[in-house]
């Protein structure tokens, strides 16, 4: 770990094979004191449930960049949250969610994600300052 004490784990969905975008996203988790276990691209659902229920990161941080982010990670979030000791998790999403005009947040919070960063958004101090915020979520029991 960076600082021993905070873990990330930073995914794509099974249909992403992007990866500069977790490169990316595993430095600036690490500048901000994270220890991160980067699972690569195209992860299976159920690798990422096994990997935080075995590591059980602070955070978890998926990214996608195909355009199928809203469609996967709905998938991806409910394989998350139907595990009883992973329902309080941070977990977010971010990228290119999507091929269309308009806001998948709404529609992505609801499903269970604790935030949402679309396409451009959110400058890397902004997703800075989401981080600085979980202290106060981190070591909550499950």
């Amino acid at each position: 770990m960076t600082n021993g004490n905070h873990l990330a784990i930073v995914s794509t969905v099974a249909s992403d094979s992007h990866t500069w975008n977790l490169v990316y996203l595993q430095l600036l988790l690490e500048e901000h004191g994270y220890a991160v276990t980067n699972l690569g691209p195209c992860v299976p659902d159920d690798l990422l449930v096994k990997e935080c229920r075995e590591l059980r990161p602070d955070v978890v941080v998926i990214s996608s960049v195909n355009g199928h982010g809203h469609q996967d990670g709905r998938r991806v979030i409910r394989a998350v949250r139907d595990c009883p000791e992973l329902r309080d998790l941070p977990v977010v999403i971010g990228g290119k969610l999507g091929v269309a005009e308009g806001s998948y947040r709404n529609d992505l919070r609801e499903a269970g994600y604790t935030e949402v960063f679309e396409d451009g958004a959110p400058a890397p101090a902004d997703f800075g300052q989401f981080l600085r915020s979980l202290p106060d979520r981190v070591g909550v029991p499950v």
